[in-house]
């Protein structure tokens, strides 16, 4: 088996596993079907607005509101809701009297993929609320009733603050204080009882958070696919896939929940832990909706003993940017998907190497394709003295071939005896026979590394690099009136140019293959080429850029040391060389030749017994 055959079926390995790992990761897309019972907010969700226009001194009538005990006092403007604005320069928050909380946010340094604001909340489905005792036996929820909005106060350190107030006749009173550092996206949010144990019941508040995804990005599809439900669960971060819908329990403490969509996040923090928690999600079958997710998620808080009673929140909208992330220190950073499952190993790659030369070359060149380039061809270097090894040990797995052939005929009818004369020839010549697979297998955890972060690298989204008009998108040349199944409905440049060169490197392989005498190996070529033809077709233009690249790297290499560096005479002089010192065989090679030998030898006697018997 020679160095061109070994990266054959190598490359066919990887094609094997990219099938594995794309087709388990859209097992969950391909449950989606049509839902019976999906909650009567998502039906009546209507396209969001291209702007915000709301005002702190706009307001409107809301006759929908349920009548909240005489025991809590509305103001004069009772069913009246009011908005106020909180903002700084990456993010605009209005914030409604109705239950004192956000009702749409939007991230001002981003838009959506058709150009317009984006709005990561816009308050049809999103909720905070917990129930608080408003007489004997009778209970409200915060989001019913309508607060006291103060003023908006600036700090001289460029703080935000806006508070809220609901109070009862009793001179019970519940506060909602939003705090918004400047440049931040994580915003303080605290409840402040005065007279919580008469408002509380037993020092525990069940506070449920609703929060929504909306589509942001191009393809839908693909946005879900790198969506999940995160949360750290009694100190450990972990995931859920959308999937169809889902929901999960967590019976210890819980950190924070998070709604994380491919590029953006929307969470809610307990600086002192949720005693406990639970979250439910659904995923609308419908696509007209452009909803990613619906999560709903119950969480018990326990407030210390005594009326007066501060629980400690924050609330997070914004990019899930790895950096920025990181900078809260509580593992929100691990929501960023640079490697998971059985390659979640991959993501010390992503951390330690790739993540740090990107940024680094981002910084100082503007186009992000040349900057993909260069990372490639840095990999590229990397692995070259591998890459070079291989294709030593190709040259010379090619120079043993007349040996290889003489043995086939010799023992023809002894495929025992055939390997282990072979396993003595490549001993004695020094070749290792599996030398050629290392660069393909090599490339697997590289390209599953580099397969995550471009997923996930917002850096990316919306830059362009040729006719590409995105990088973390597919690129499409042309938009098909149907779809094919397994490809799309749009045509790929990249994974096209990705596909070629593929296939090209396969072709060489083949045409320098020193045996392609078994026909099966004259198919292998096509198949990875078409399993990218189908995997690559939807994926961000930065992975195709990147592949296509490196594939041109491989057959530049493939040319010039085929027919430039390797000295074939002189691999053939060392070859000799090496059969004519002795032979120092590993305790592993002398048990396997041994039980090559002991096998023989039982072959042998069965058939001579065989023969005895006729």
């Amino acid at each position: 088996m020679g160095m061109d055959r070994n990266t054959i079926i190598g490359f066919v390995l990887l094609a094997l596993l990219f099938f594995g790992y794309f087709y388990y990761n859209k097992q969950g897309q391909q449950a989606l079907v049509d839902k019976q019972h999906i909650e009567d907010s998502i039906t009546k969700l209507k396209p969001k607005t291209d702007s915000i226009v709301a005002k702190t001194d706009s307001s409107k009538k809301d006759s929908s509101v349920k009548q909240i005990p005489s025991a809590f006092q509305q103001d004069s403007a009772a069913n009246v809701e009011q908005l106020t604005t909180l903002e700084n320069d990456v993010i605009k928050i209005i914030f409604t009297n109705k239950g004192g909380q956000p009702k749409i946010v939007e991230l001002k340094k981003f838009k959506t993929f058709d150009g317009k604001p984006l709005i990561l909340e816009n308050g049809n489905f999103n909720k905070i609320s917990y129930p608080v005792n408003t007489g004997t036996n009778q209970t409200a929820q915060t989001s019913d009733m309508f607060f006291k909005p103060q003023q908006v106060i600036t700090s001289a350190d460029g703080k935000n603050s806006l508070t809220y107030t609901l109070h009862n006749l009793q001179g019970e009173t519940i506060e909602h204080q939003f705090i918004l550092p400047d440049h931040e996206y994580m915003l303080d949010f605290n409840i402040v009882f005065n007279g919580a144990d008469k408002l509380i019941t037993q020092n525990k508040i069940n506070l449920t958070w609703q929060a929504q995804a909306p589509q942001v990005e191009k393809d839908i599809q693909h946005e879900r696919l790198q969506s999940h439900v995160d949360y750290v669960k009694d100190g450990d971060y972990d995931f859920e896939n959308l999937g169809s819908g889902s929901d999960k329990k967590f019976d210890k403490p819980v950190e924070w929940i998070t709604l994380k969509q491919q590029f953006f996040a929307t969470a809610i923090i307990a600086k002192n832990k949720f005693e406990s928690a639970d979250i439910q999600w659904t995923v609308p079958s419908d696509t007209g909706l452009h909803i990613i997710a619906q999560a709903t998620s119950n969480c018990k808080i326990n407030i210390p003993n005594g009326s007066v009673a501060n629980v400690p929140l924050q609330l997070f909208y914004g990019p899930s940017d790895y950096k920025i992330l990181k900078s809260y220190g509580n593992q929100m950073h691990n929501i960023v998907p640079l490697g998971s499952g059985i390659f979640a190993f991959v993501k010390y790659i992503n951390r330690g190497f790739i993540m740090p030369v990107f940024n680094y070359m981002g910084s100082k060149i503007a186009s992000f394709g040349l900057v993909i380039a260069l990372l490639t061809i840095i990999i590229r270097l990397l692995i070259s003295p591998l890459t070079y090894q291989s294709y030593v040990s190709g040259a010379k797995m090619k120079l043993l071939k007349p040996e290889i052939d003489a043995l086939k005929i010799k023992f023809a009818d002894d495929k025992q005896a055939f390997g282990m004369e072979q396993m003595k020839l490549f001993k004695s010549a020094g070749v290792n026979p599996l030398g050629g697979c290392i660069p393909a297998l090599l490339q697997i955890p590289i390209f599953f590394a580099l397969y995550n972060f471009f997923n996930s690298n917002i850096a990316l989204r919306g830059q362009s690099f040729w006719w590409a008009k995105d990088l973390s998108a597919y690129d499409s040349i042309y938009n098909l009136p149907f779809n094919i199944p397994l490809y799309g409905s749009h045509i790929s440049l990249f994974t096209i140019f990705a596909v070629v060169t593929s296939l090209l490197i396969s072709l060489y392989g083949m045409a320098n293959m020193q045996d392609n005498s078994n026909p099966v190996m004259k198919y292998m070529p096509f198949i990875f080429p078409v399993i990218l033809l189908g995997v690559f077709n939807s994926q961000p233009a930065a992975l195709t850029w990147y592949y296509t690249v490196s594939n041109a790297i491989t057959l530049v290499i493939q040319f010039v040391i085929q027919k430039y560096i390797i000295n074939h005479e002189k691999i053939l002089a060392q070859l000799e060389a090496n059969k004519k010192k002795p032979v120092v065989k590993s305790k592993w090679q002398e048990r396997v030749q041994a039980m090559q030998a002991n096998n023989q030898k039982l072959q042998s006697m069965k058939q001579k017994t065989n023969k005895e018997k006729k």
